[in-house]
């Protein structure tokens, strides 16, 4: 466990508590990001994210974090208010970043060293990234039903044949 960088500056305070009560929680547990990722479903380099603010964790991963660190049912709901609090006022990015940015500032690039980004692309939506928040994430589009054209496929089928039953009677 090294030390952790510096927070942004420009946090709003309910986010700033809530990433220093999850590192906290995180170096209770005296595992390395590679090691917490081992034991959650959540990478590494996600870990570093959610802990640096740079990106809300999912309330998942907090919870894994809780399960991992061994926490009791009461601070495990304390920590889930603290994310809800965190997650209402956690600052929206107007642009996202090109996955080359994305991956140049990863540990090593100004980010990481307390800098801001140098450079953002407007993007039509995020990349597929599995642990993206539910409340960030693009909607979905509804997939087309199979079962309703199934169930009108048999009605019609149902009502042809009875129509040629009721033709059949009536002619002979």
């Amino acid at each position: 466990m090294g030390a952790w960088q510096p927070l942004p500056d420009d946090l709003p305070p309910e986010v700033r508590h809530f990433v220093e009560q999850l590192r906290q929680l995180k170096d209770r547990t005296g595992l390395s990001l590679v090691a917490l990722g081992a034991r959650t479903a959540y990478s590494k380099s996600s870990w570093q994210r959610y802990l640096n603010a740079t990106q809300p964790p999912p309330r998942q991963a907090v919870i894994a974090l809780c399960r991992v660190a061994g926490t009791g049912r009461d601070e495990a709901e304390r920590f889930g208010v603290r994310w809800e609090l965190a997650v209402q006022a956690w600052p929206k990015p107007a642009v996202m970043p090109t996955k080359a940015e994305h991956e140049a500032h990863g540990v090593h690039g100004s980010c990481a060293a307390g800098g801001a980004p140098r450079e953002y692309e407007e993007r039509e939506e995020y990349e597929d990234d599995p642990t993206l928040p539910w409340w960030d994430a693009p909607p979905k589009e509804p997939e087309p039903s199979s079962s309703r054209l199934l169930v009108a496929a048999v009605v019609l089928a149902v009502v042809l044949v009875l129509t040629a039953l009721i033709g059949a009677l009536a002619l002979g």
